[in-house]
């Protein structure tokens, strides 16, 4: 489900006619979690907007990238304090099925299928739509393409809708790899039949006549509008002292991963192996020892999105033993995941890529996306499932260890879970985006920015902190982590060591939503390809992974630099990778995106650019204080209850 737009010059060459023109008060470019809970808001609030998807599903992680296990912390979950739409959603989901977890799964206590989330988001805009009295004008299978950029605005946007041509098969015929050019292409192919859309403001009095949200799966408006972002690990810093690289390195993120289901049969069934399995076969693994375990059921009922029927007694990793007729969806770290990490293999396009490539000229753009990984990545998706069920290697844990069990069938079909006719996902998980830059405020000279430390409950006294960060980076460290004893820690000269560490998350004063998550990494492999014999994760990266503190989401982190009418939801708001590697599961994505619509709509009605709600920070800001309030109001949290400077006291919400 990858986003794509073109920062379009006054030089740049516009398609040779225009078939239809929109106009909007909010274009929400990418339909994923984020994309749809601007949406979801803004339409509530009355306004008309332009909503485009490059895939014809709504939902990105949670449908077309099939990752219909949600991810959550566990006191959350149980309190059940999320934002309104997303509370909405789960229990859209109970009225469906008749039980909050209709697949039984172990990693997540709501696990079903990517087509009946698909119709509830649907069902969902439809209703906001009608209460609310606005307007959602949805374009599925469309990119933008170019972007009208005159000063601080965006002025307008160009789009091409796709269809397929006549003669042709249906759409999720092929996987993304084959089509994703073609896709941003203006005209027609063999393939695909194109219809050419522009975007326009409605016209608003003040000073912006309409608003852009960034909601894409890897940053693509963000590096097309010319706004400063990062990629990939960030340099080693006190505010992000696990990073391993200490100048950073762009073409490091975290894997991605097509996901499929599998069905349980009765009787084995027979398996054909791929052409390339040998080439991925030294990838696989089921990763770790662990006692007295069938791997395959271990890994089946991980993800198991749908158990029906009456469910048997035994219980296997907490959930009912599986039979004939249970579904599976696979996303597994040393499986499934590909996880390209060097100059010649990474998936998304650095901003010195994009511009090798010309994908930053005039036209030029073609999704930022380095197609063959792509493919590489479908290949590896389709290695591990035969790999799963007949392969008899690990490459962790040596040889003995893999069973093969050919009681299993390969979901595909319109109708299978996946909706495609290949059986992988629309478009793969993305787990890390381009991430921008926010605007220089009080403490974050160089641009604000949400960083390890600010979530983060790594023990910081451990001795690779204290004898391996260069120079004064520990004492920074520890001050930074000191709270309300930062100041007497510096005018007394303390010793870092004995620096009292704060045990809570930093407290943002323009938070307008909530997040926690644990900060979860899938590391980039040491060398390319990811799949080469004995290659190894990047030395490292997951020193940082583990617990972290019930965090918040600062209208800071969604504003970028340069762009005024643009906001940033998703997994692009201004996070270091570390910190985004908490900050991008499914109720997260969707509290950007109420706090997108919401500031919108508070911006449209005042007269104002976002940014001058925070600009003045930490001096008090009466309209951010009266947009919090009207977020809030609306049933959704900008703060973990009982967040206080003084409370530090967070051991019950710990992530599992």
């Amino acid at each position: 489900m990858g986003f794509s737009l073109l920062l379009a010059s006054p030089l740049a060459a516009a398609p040779m006619s225009i078939d239809q023109t929109e106009i909007c008060d909010v274009l929400v470019v990418g339909g994923g979690l984020a994309g749809v809970a601007t949406a979801y808001e803004s339409l509530h609030a009355g306004r008309t907007v332009c909503l485009t998807e490059m895939t014809d599903w709504l939902g990105g992680q949670l449908t077309s990238q099939g990752t219909t296990a949600l991810d959550e912390a566990r006191m959350q979950r149980q309190l059940g304090f999320y934002a309104a739409g997303y509370k909405e959603l789960r229990q859209r989901v109970l009225d469906h099925y008749g039980r909050q977890n209709p697949g039984d799964c172990w990693v997540s206590a709501v696990c079903f299928l990517p087509a009946d989330a698909h119709a509830i988001l649907v069902d969902m805009l439809k209703d906001a739509a009608r209460e609310g009295k606005g307007q959602l004008k949805w374009f599925p299978s469309t990119v933008v393409k170019e972007l009208e950029v005159e000063g601080a605005m965006i002025g307008g946007a160009i789009a091409i809708q796709h269809i397929p041509a006549p003669g042709t098969p249906p759409l999720n015929t092929e996987p993304l790899s084959a089509f994703l050019a073609d896709a941003y292409g203006y005209e027609d192919s063999e393939r695909l039949s194109k219809r050419i859309i522009r975007f326009e403001p409605r016209g608003h009095a003040g000073p912006a006549d309409w608003y852009v949200v960034e909601a894409t799966e890897t940053g693509e408006v963000i590096a097309l509008a010319g706004v400063p972002y990062r990629l990939g690990l960030d340099p080693k810093s006190y505010l992000n002292p696990s990073s391993p690289a200490l100048t950073g390195d762009p073409y490091c993120t975290q894997g991605f991963t097509y996901t499929f289901a599998m069905e349980r049969t009765e009787s084995p069934q027979s398996a054909e192996k791929p052409p390339y399995y040998d080439t991925y076969a030294p990838y696989f693994s089921f990763e770790r020892q662990r006692d007295n375990t069938n791997y395959i059921d271990f890994v089946f009922t991980y993800r198991r999105l749908l158990a029906p029927g009456k469910r048997p007694e035994k219980r296997i990793f907490g959930v009912s033993d599986i039979k004939p007729g249970d579904i599976s969806m696979q996303n597994w770290t040393w499986g499934n995941d590909y996880r390209p990490g060097t100059v010649v293999d990474n998936l998304i396009y650095s901003h010195d890529q994009l511009e090798t490539t010309g994908q930053l000229e005039p036209g030029g753009w073609l999704g930022g996306l380095r197609i063959d990984t792509l493919r590489r990545g479908e290949e590896n998706a389709l290695s591990y499932y035969y790999w799963l069920i007949a392969g008899l290697t690990d490459s962790q844990l040596g040889y003995g260890v893999k069973d093969v069990d050919l009681r299993h069938r390969f979901l595909t079909g319109f109708d299978s879970p996946m909706n495609t006719a290949h059986g992988l996902s629309k478009h793969p998980y993305i787990r890390e985006a381009r991430r921008i830059v926010g605007r220089p405020a009080y403490g974050h000279p160089e641009g604000f920015m949400i960083n390890e430390i600010d979530i983060s409950r790594v023990d910081y006294s451990d001795e690779y902190y204290q004898t391996q960060l260069p120079g004064n980076m520990y004492l920074s460290l520890r001050r930074a982590l000191a709270g309300l004893e930062t100041t007497a820690a510096i005018d007394s000269n303390q010793n870092a060591a004995d620096i009292p560490r704060r045990t809570r998350s930093t407290i943002f004063p323009d938070s307008v939503g909530i997040a926690q998550y644990a900060i979860d990494f899938h590391p980039c492999m040491e060398q390319s390809p990811p799949e080469l014999p004995g290659n190894t994760e990047r030395a490292g990266i997951r020193r940082a992974h583990g617990q972290s503190y019930p965090g918040q989401i600062p209208l800071r982190a969604m504003i970028p630099q340069d762009i005024d009418n643009l906001l940033v939801a998703s997994k692009s708001i201004a996070t270091s990778t570390i910190a985004a590697a908490a900050y991008r599961v499914h109720s997260f994505e969707w509290s950007t995106g109420i706090a997108a619509g919401a500031t919108i709509d508070y911006a449209l009605e005042h007269q104002l650019l976002p940014y001058s709600l925070v600009d003045d920070l930490p001096r008090a800001e009466p309209g951010l204080l009266e947009l919090q309030q009207r977020i809030q109001k609306r049933g959704n949290p900008t703060a973990f209850p009982d967040t206080s400077i003084f409370n530090l006291d967070w051991e019950d919400w710990r992530v599992w």
